[in-house]
């Protein structure tokens, strides 16, 4: 039998001796070892095993384990490693030589010469401190995760990128008395009507896009006939290769501050309607004074022919009389929320009726610019001529000697509709600017400061931005960006 050889083939000229062979294998190995004869000595350890341990040879070599500090259950493994069975993989706690705690993964195995005698053991240790760390801290992290969702009222959610529901926390049923086993498994497009499926598939899209997060709000009718509000915040999840797997929704129960807004909105229109009520008497008295005269009129007259004249001067003064008391009603009486298509158009010529008495007192005229093709929305009409009826009484009352206002209506891309109001008043300064829309706080001696706060929030509800530009002496313009069904 030779005692030396090559072990990469012909073309190595190195020759290796079975000596070699191993120190060469135990340098090159991952793992730390060590052999340890029949009285426990230990007999060799690799460079590894120092790395690891910090023990030298020379700390080692010619001493037993047992002088250093080991496991309860290591001498009894070691006995049944001298008898011929084999150890893998254990996970134990072991000690560095500075005293700091290791986990270290040891497998334990008998050392046999050519005849199947056992003549040493030889240990296999692995270091992974690092990765039982990880794993304590990933269990730290879940533990803290379910503690978090087992109790938290949000209502969370994961979704794959189907739709299909694969985790609900328990706080869905606080807040929709629905469990979650009654939720996994199930698509959310269950949960939504075909309206709210589709701005959900709009929103997930928006998410891969952009992976920026989403915001949907829906309104639940719970198994016990109650009306809850809700408001759902959906965030992509990423996997390891950086792509959108999943999303995540929490939701959040938003049934009080759905009702805080109503009251809110409730006494901005009740502030508008108190301040249009002068306008709209001045401009009934004008039709009324008409109506009066021309009654005494046919009480004397006998021609026929004048009689129908008067009676239809009397009519259209009745209609204008009606028109404008419909449109105020119409902005007094609190109404439903419920979104339906509408022509932008028409939202802003009812408004202008609204407050075009209010105009004439104040010298004001309105200008407007429409393209010729209708913009229908899916909104409320009545929310939204509230938000108008706000930025018009604005204008009027920025411009103390009269002027006009102007109202442009434009595509700005496919949509989307831009919706600009601008007037010829004094302007607002750029520190006050920054301001606006904050509760209460107001640029005029008698507002009450809530309706471009109550403005901003319907239009938010529609999906759309507000923006004010100003500067003092240059007027001020309002621009609102409204997503368009249709022209």
């Amino acid at each position: 039998m030779r005692s030396s050889f090559p072990i990469f083939g012909t073309d190595d000229e190195t020759i290796y001796n079975p000596d070699e062979l191993l120190s060469l294998f135990l340098d090159c190995t991952a793992d730390g070892f060590a052999i340890v004869d029949m009285e426990n000595r230990f007999l060799r350890i690799n460079h590894k095993y120092t790395e690891i341990f910090g023990y030298t040879e020379e700390d080692l070599i010619g001493r037993t384990f047992y002088e250093f500090s080991n496991p309860d259950f290591v001498p009894g493994i070691i006995s049944e490693v001298q008898n011929g069975k084999a150890f893998t993989n254990m996970i134990t706690k072991r000690f560095h030589k500075d005293g700091s705690m290791l986990d270290i993964a040891v497998s334990y195995s008998p050392f046999r010469n050519k005849h199947g005698k056992i003549i040493a053991i030889i240990a296999i240790y692995r270091d992974i401190t690092k990765i039982v760390s990880m794993e304590r801290e990933l269990n730290r992290t879940r533990e803290l995760y379910e503690l978090i969702t087992e109790n938290t009222s949000d209502m969370i959610k994961v979704i794959n990128k189907d739709k299909m529901i694969v985790y609900a926390s328990p706080s869905h049923e606080k807040v929709i008395s629905l469990k979650p086993e009654q939720i996994v498994g199930r698509s959310l497009s269950e949960f939504l009507s075909s309206e709210e499926d589709a701005i959900l598939d709009k929103k997930l899209a928006e998410i891969i896009e952009t992976g920026e997060p989403q915001i949907l709000r829906k309104k639940f009718t719970t198994c016990d006939q109650n009306i809850v509000y809700t408001e759902y915040n959906f965030s992509p999840i990423y996997n390891e290769k950086k792509e959108i797997e999943s999303f995540v929704s929490v939701g959040r129960n938003i049934t009080d501050r759905v009702k805080q807004d109503a009251t809110i909105r409730n006494l901005d229109r009740l502030s508008v309607t108190g301040q249009l009520a002068a306008g709209v008497a001045h401009e009934i008295r004008n039709p009324l004074t008409s109506l009066k005269g021309f009654s005494k009129l046919l009480q004397t007259c006998l021609d026929k022919k004048k009689q129908g004249d008067y009676l239809a001067i009397m009519m259209n003064e009745l209609d204008r009389i009606d028109t404008i008391v419909n449109e105020f009603m119409s902005l007094a009486k609190p109404q439903a929320v419920q979104y339906v298509k509408e022509d932008l158009k028409s939202i802003l010529d009812s408004t202008i009726n609204i407050i075009h008495p209010q105009a004439l007192m104040h010298n004001v005229q309105i200008i407007t610019n429409y393209p010729e093709k209708n913009c229908k929305l899916s909104c409320n009409s009545h929310q939204l001529k509230q938000v108008f009826l706000n930025f018009l009484k604005n204008a009027i009352e920025s411009m103390a000697e009269g002027g006009n206002i102007y109202i442009d209506l434009q595509m700005n891309e496919p949509g989307k509709v831009l919706v600009s109001v601008a007037d010829e008043g004094a302007g607002i300064e750029s520190d006050r600017l920054r301001y606006l829309g904050t509760p209460f706080y107001t640029t005029k001696d008698k507002g009450i400061g809530l309706g471009l706060t109550v403005s901003n929030k319907i239009i938010q509800e529609h999906n759309g931005t507000m923006k004010i530009v100003s500067e003092k002496g240059q007027g001020t313009t309002v621009i609102v960006e409204l997503d368009c069904l249709e022209t």
